[in-house]
């Protein structure tokens, strides 16, 4: 694997998804119940806007550095997103912080985060990343077989009964990645039907995107909700248009929680032609 999310940290994809991530977890903390969290391709942790990889490809201009100088007086989740953000740059100035360094700023006493990455440097920057934090354990391993080997949580004697999975792979072959996407959620549901899922993916081109929710809508769940944003018309081959979230058994009404700040996100980081979509797939009666 190739991949390093140094090159695309802060961008609009990563905007989406953890302005999302963060709504997710508050749900969580909404009840005294401890939860645990599985990151399956958490990278690094912290990411430096200012060194190479990043600076290369001056993707976080168009995401995280776009919205900071706009300072939006936004929607909740925008405000709760960029709140995160900067507390973490309180501590690391010029970084862009991972989704494990956001979970784990959001995990109580009880709470517990697994964090899988399966390239050694990245998974050593990881664990210096997140030392010292008994809540939280990096795994250098395969990120979908801990799926398998993760779910259900338990700490010792006691099992935690809730449970989140961030799905967040690098999708370098696209069609080739969606398989295994699907297989780790099947896997997961059938091991801890109860759990939230939650599952980045790109929008380059539709038709290859089609097939996999329509597959995802298939499984035995009893919701599921899509949360996209388009910075640019769906038509370039060549270049990501947008990215979405597939949520699987997300938090009753959460589409309530992030409907706001989609519109607001399309206006600050769109081009002529962006768009959003929130659209429940399967939705169980409330």
């Amino acid at each position: 694997m190739n991949y390093r999310h140094g090159f695309h940290a802060g961008n609009h994809a990563d905007v989406l998804k953890h302005l999302v991530l963060l709504a997710l977890l508050d749900a969580l903390r909404g009840k005294d119940a401890p939860y645990f969290v599985l990151d399956t391709h958490a990278g690094r942790g912290n990411y430096p806007l200012a060194a190479e990889p990043a600076q290369r490809t001056g993707e976080a201009a168009g995401g995280i550095l776009r919205l900071q100088a706009a300072a939006p007086d936004g929607p909740p989740a925008l405000r709760r997103y960029l709140e995160a953000v900067a507390a973490a740059q309180s501590e690391s100035p010029g970084d862009y912080p991972g989704s494990p360094r956001l979970v784990a700023a959001a995990l109580r006493a009880d709470d517990r985060l697994a964090a899988c990455e399966l390239q050694p440097e990245e998974a050593a920057a990881l664990k210096a990343c997140l030392a010292g934090d008994r809540r939280c354990h990096v795994h250098r391993r395969d990120g979908y077989a801990a799926v398998k080997a993760l779910l259900p949580p338990r700490e010792g004697e006691r099992r935690i009964g809730r449970a989140l999975v961030l799905i967040d792979p690098p999708y370098e072959a696209q069609e080739a990645e969606y398989p295994k996407v699907l297989k780790a959620l099947r896997e997961g549901l059938a091991r801890m039907p109860q759990a939230q899922f939650a599952v980045w993916y790109p929008i380059k081109r539709r038709a290859a995107l089609a097939p996999f929710l329509r597959e995802a809508a298939r499984m035995p769940v009893r919701s599921l909700l899509v949360a996209e944003l388009l910075v640019r018309p769906d038509d370039s081959p060549l270049r990501m248009n947008g990215s979405g979230m597939l949520l699987v058994n997300p938090p009753w009404r959460f589409d309530e929680r992030i409907a706001p700040a989609l519109p607001a996100l399309v206006r600050l980081l769109g081009e002529n032609g962006a768009g959003s979509r929130l659209e429940w797939i399967r939705r169980e009666p409330g």
